[in-house]
């Protein structure tokens, strides 16, 4: 594969099936900021758009070990341990799960509560994909401008035929 010329993250080939949509929206949520995701929650469970959200397993923090691949040899490996809250949440018969990095007990729980309102498919579940996209966008953005740096120091091989 060819380093990235146009400051763009380079192509990936298929790795497996398709990221399935609850697990994008877990992903994209475990990444977004408190600030995204606790007023966009209160929203939903001031206005009764939850109903009664029932909590199956209330924010808790733990640790987890940390699993990464080699990129040369594509050895996983355990780097180590993390800390993350994990929360499981239910509204309207739907399941909604969250484990986010770090000790925010609020984010975890506001986390699940917008993934029930997704999986339940509620009307409001727009407001839920509308955070998941600012999240992806961000990403993206910072995924660009990390390889803009980058691009700089590439070096370049002539071929000798």
């Amino acid at each position: 594969m060819n380093p990235p010329t146009s400051g763009t993250p380079p192509e990936r080939g298929p790795s497996g099936p398709p990221e399935p949509a609850a697990a994008r929206r877990a992903r994209l949520l475990a990444a977004a900021e408190p600030a995204e995701l606790v007023p966009v929650a209160e929203r939903l469970l001031d206005g009764g758009a939850l109903g009664t959200p029932r909590v199956i397993h209330p924010p808790e923090v733990g640790m987890v070990m940390l699993q990464v691949r080699e990129p040369v040899a594509e050895e996983r490996f355990y780097l180590g341990e993390v800390l993350v809250t994990h929360c499981t949440v239910e509204v309207a018969g739907a399941t909604g799960w969250s484990m986010r990095g770090g000790d925010d007990r609020v984010a975890a729980l506001a986390a699940a509560l917008l993934d029930a309102a997704a999986s339940a498919g509620l009307p409001e579940a727009g407001r839920v994909e509308e955070v998941c996209a600012a999240v992806a966008a961000r990403r993206a953005a910072q995924d660009a401008a990390e390889w803009a740096a980058l691009v700089p120091t590439i070096v370049e091989f002539e071929e000798l035929l």
